[in-house]
């Protein structure tokens, strides 16, 4: 972790749970560290608790399903430090939608979140790594154990869009070596514990 130290992090919806920890793990290994989350007042009290720590975490709200807020925000990285080296995609939501009866616009929330403002940001990031020639910054999709199988009933739009996240960052990776770049794509498993 010593080669990222005072480089950059995007981390999506870094305002709970993984996105949260994975925020806080980053600033103890000295990264700057931009949470973006909708809930902006909860990354501001972490901010508060890491003081002392080598790195520094900073609150942006941005809805990453908003392509606007989306680009503001990658803007503001740009401007406040030059560009991003490592995203983490993160933030998604999960509902309990079947394709049968299931609530349009929880389905529509899910692909907008879990898949298109995924794929948002990484063109975002990809772009800023570009621009500054940034050769060995990393792409992280955070994944479930549902981007590989369909576990549970009632869970098909959620499991889809998880099996997107598979594809697609097989799809970035293969693109990545197409170009000789060496960034890299990874995709990290999560599971989740369901229960009726």
């Amino acid at each position: 972790m010593e080669r990222w130290t005072g480089r950059v992090a995007v981390v999506t919806g870094a305002s709970s749970g993984i996105g949260a920890a994975i925020a806080v793990a980053l600033v103890k290994h000295g990264l700057k560290v931009v949470g973006l989350a909708r809930r902006v007042e909860r990354i501001q009290e972490l901010t508060k608790s890491l003081k002392s720590t080598k790195g520094e975490l900073h609150a942006l709200k941005c809805d990453v399903s908003k392509e606007k807020e989306i680009k503001e925000a990658f803007q503001w990285v740009k401007k406040r430090f030059g560009g991003v080296d490592i995203l983490v995609n993160n933030a998604a939501v999960m509902f309990d939608s079947s394709l049968i009866d299931g609530d349009n616009d929880e389905m529509k929330t899910m692909v907008d979140l879990n898949i298109t403002g995924l794929n948002m940001c990484t063109k975002e990031a990809l772009k800023s790594m570009k621009e500054r020639g940034v050769d060995d910054g990393h792409i992280i999709n955070l994944n479930s154990i549902l981007g590989h199988a369909v576990l549970f009933d009632g869970f098909c739009v959620y499991t889809a869009t998880k099996h997107a996240v598979t594809a697609l960052t097989e799809g970035l990776r293969r693109e990545l070596v197409k170009q000789k770049s060496k960034i890299r794509i990874t995709v990290s498993m999560t599971s989740y514990a369901l229960t009726n």
